[in-house]
């Protein structure tokens, strides 16, 4: 098994750049993709299949989400599937991006490391390629960590601000039609708070998780005292979505 916790410090690599270029890709400059259309091919199909066994709807529905909106922040940026990004490492990335905080995911790291060690044992398992993995794992591991993933390449940059969209960030040029189809179809179900209590509650039980000045050390350090709210629920709630 690749030790995929060691990807930042590979040779060639600079800070400001992240190839995804190591195979051919699909180009798709052809009419706007509906805003609700997922994937239908085998791995978009398994890895939905994961999300709903393992997952909870609210977690689920945020991941889906996620990357309707990040499918949106890039047409927002004329970035083209296939030429600038791999729509299908995109589509994964994001469904997976919390499946740390799933039971299979709850494992003795910070969740966003378990996540992206669960997302690449299911990639590998299903023979992608290791650049390909590496890629998803980056995206995931790095999805709380602002001023890095944006400089980690395209796709970690839009997973992050995609996730940030389906939190209230950075999504006003999301159309009010385009914003309603898609919490229609995945409801929010008070996506902040359930997500921080989840990482709370693995903090709770296992220290191990919440290292200093991680995202679940914050988090447990707000909720344990007053008002009992982090500052991402207080955001959230001030932002377009209101939850």
């Amino acid at each position: 098994m690749r030790n995929h916790g060691k990807i930042l410090s590979k040779g060639g690599f600079f800070a400001t750049h992240h190839s995804e270029a190591h195979r051919p890709m699909l180009i798709t400059m052809t009419t706007k993709t509906d805003v609700l259309t997922l994937p239908a091919d085998a791995l978009a199909t398994a890895t939905l299949a994961l999300v709903a066994d393992t997952e909870s709807t609210v977690v689920a529905n945020h991941s889906i989400r996620s990357y309707l909106f990040a499918r949106l922040l890039a047409e927002h940026q004329h970035l083209v599937a296939g030429r600038d990004y791999d729509q299908q490492l995109l589509f994964v990335a994001c469904l997976l991006h919390d499946i740390g905080l799933s039971g299979p995911g709850d494992r003795h790291q910070r969740f966003e490391v378990d996540g992206a060690d669960v997302a690449a044992e299911f990639l590998t398992a299903r023979g992608l390629p290791a650049a390909d993995v590496d890629a998803v794992w980056e995206a995931i591991a790095l999805h709380t960590s602002p001023g890095i993933a944006e400089r980690r390449g395209v796709l970690c940059q839009l997973v992050r601000r995609g996730v940030g969209m389906d939190l209230g960030f950075d999504a006003a040029f999301v159309t009010e039609s385009d914003a309603a189809r898609i919490h229609t179809a995945h409801p929010r179900l008070e996506v902040t708070r359930s997500l921080v209590d989840a990482i709370v509650a693995q903090a709770q039980r296992n220290p191990e998780k919440a290292p200093a000045y991680s995202l679940a050390w914050s988090f447990h350090r707000e909720r344990g005292a007053t008002p009992h709210l982090t500052a991402l629920e207080a955001g959230a709630a001030a932002s377009r979505w209101g939850d």
